[in-house]
């Protein structure tokens, strides 16, 4: 982890969402959730879903019980429109009931509801 992480070069300005959330403090819950969005363990209909929306990257990353979701889009991305469009895709539904067994809020939350956006306070480039 101290090495960093790799970014890939889309060949064109991007904008960057971050949002966070708890899950549940429990490890073998957190196990799961990590083991759900491996590469074997994630969704293929999820994945796929998030790309046809517009979003070019996403990440997670986990300390704890915290994570946090970068999101990396075009410029002219509407957040709001493309969260209403992935949630009518194939199995969106499905894996929102699922991943809400591993979150700390109400299960019954939507994804807008479950992951609070956060405020970028620094930045270093112009």
């Amino acid at each position: 982890m101290s090495e960093g992480y790799r970014v890939k070069a889309y060949g064109q300005p991007v904008k960057r969402y971050v949002q966070t959330m708890e899950l549940k403090d429990e490890p073998a819950l957190i196990a799961r959730y990590r083991r759900a969005h491996s590469r074997e363990g994630s969704w293929p209909e999820i994945r796929e879903g998030i790309r046809q929306v517009g979003i070019l990257e996403m990440e997670v990353y986990l300390f704890g019980n915290r994570i946090v979701m970068v999101v990396e889009t075009p410029l002219d991305f509407c957040w709001d429109e493309a969260m209403a469009r992935l949630a009518t895709l194939p199995r969106q539904a499905e894996w929102e009931e699922f991943v809400a067994q591993f979150q700390q809020c109400d299960a019954s939350a939507t994804s807008d509801e479950k992951w609070q956006m956060m405020e970028r306070i620094f930045h270093l480039y112009e």
